[in-house]
């Protein structure tokens, strides 16, 4: 019989990092003991204070109703409040504020109200796995400009010039990156933003969820620039920063006709987010950064010991990350060889015999953009990035 889904579930990828956590958890529940470094999940907790929070509101009795479609009043004048203090973005105001259920469905609210069918959207790649496919799903047709290894994984404001065409309708890229885990200068941010001033009719999506782990010194907002608010949708929420993944609270600040259309898909898709959730998140934004700084501070510490561990694996090629909590070394070195009779033909067969021979979960390349790579994230204990570590310099060594 012919399947009775529809084309765009045929069609739409699995997210990778779910599928190889996924298989991790099969592994893991037969008793095998993997060490998983394939989800962006911090390993901490959420802060006490935040909790708390959650807890008040629940005892209150007073958020358990349906919340407004857009988030509560008061959370959407903090968010605005802390990007015109913290990312001198002037022009934010409670108005141009959704909260959704996550960033991941910012960024699909935003690309669903943009795109029409042939649209295009200029990638800077390595990518977010879920970009393309939530480009793809709202009709848009994803374009790619690659960065390498040499230049820390960055596409230049060149490559985007060169890259526009007549049907360019976006452009998205993540700073502090996720999977590379690279940071965009001021420099380079001024740059793209020159390129997208040119082009009355392109919107850049600039995904800042990473913002609070960053190791460069500083974060820069490419709404904040001249001419760059009325064109730009600033993705952020409080997964990584806060330890809040679970929470699932995401936000854009967009324009008021983008802000306004986000807000009518979200009230026919979801409406609002939780309630208690949203309480947590007020907390988290309005209280002290103390948490925060703690877990960024554990996190650089932890990137440094990673960094040595990768750079005593011979073939392993790797740059320094400047945010995030990831890696993402070259792995090419690997391909072509062989063990048992077996061949590594790309990542996904190198990442498939890493968790089945030494036991460790990352995630292939491919699925960011870069198929000779492979993403590791280090938001674990220091003892298991140890561990991982070592299985997988051992396993490497079988290879031949």
């Amino acid at each position: 019989m012919n399947s009775i889904l529809s084309d765009r579930i045929i069609n739409m990828e699995e997210s990778a990092t779910l599928a190889m956590a996924k298989k991790a958890r099969e592994l893991k529940a037969k008793g095998t003991d993997i060490i998983s470094l394939s989800l962006g999940e911090p390993d901490f907790k959420t802060p006490k204070f935040i909790q708390e929070a959650a807890k008040e509101a629940i005892d209150s009795g007073n958020y358990f109703s349906y919340p407004p479609v857009a988030g509560y009043q008061d959370l959407r004048e903090a968010i605005a409040k802390k990007l015109r203090e913290e990312n001198n973005i002037s022009e934010a105001k409670a108005e141009n504020i959704v909260v959704s259920t996550g960033a991941k469905h910012s960024i699909a609210n935003t690309f669903m109200c943009l795109l029409n069918e042939g649209d295009e959207v200029v990638i800077f790649s390595p990518y977010w796995v879920s970009y393309a496919e939530i480009i793809k799903l709202a009709g848009g047709v994803p374009v790619l400009i690659e960065g390498t290894l040499e230049n820390n994984f960055k596409a230049t404001a060149s490559q985007l010039e060169a890259a526009i065409t007549d049907k360019t309708k976006a452009v998205i890229y993540s700073s502090p990156c996720n999977p590379t885990g690279s940071v965009f200068s001021k420099e380079e941010l001024e740059a793209i933003a020159e390129v997208i001033k040119k082009h009355d009719r392109i919107r850049v999506v600039a995904d800042e969820i990473y913002e609070l782990i960053n190791f460069a010194g500083g974060n820069h907002s490419i709404a904040s620039f001249p001419g760059m608010f009325e064109r730009t949708v600033t993705v952020n929420g409080f997964s990584k920063g806060f330890a809040m993944t679970g929470w699932r609270v995401g936000y854009i600040c967009a324009p008021l006709e983008i802000a306004k259309a986000c807000e009518k898909i979200q009230g026919q898709f979801t409406s609002g987010n939780t309630g208690i959730a949203q309480r947590a998140a007020f907390a988290g934004i309005t209280g002290p950064s103390t948490d925060s700084e703690k877990m960024a501070e554990a996190y650089l510490r932890r990137r440094g010991l990673v960094l040595d561990l990768l750079r005593d694996i011979p073939g392993i090629k790797t740059h320094v990350p400047e945010g995030a909590f990831y890696f993402f070394p070259d792995v090419s070195a690997f391909f072509g060889k062989s063990i048992n009779g077996k061949t590594i033909k790309n990542a996904d067969d190198l990442c498939i015999y890493l968790l089945e021979e030494a036991h460790v979960s990352l995630v292939t390349g491919s699925a960011f953009g870069a198929p000779s790579c492979v993403r590791l994230s280090y938001a674990a204990s220091d003892e298991q990035l140890k561990e991982a570590l070592s299985r997988i310099k051992a396993a490497l060594a079988e290879l031949s």
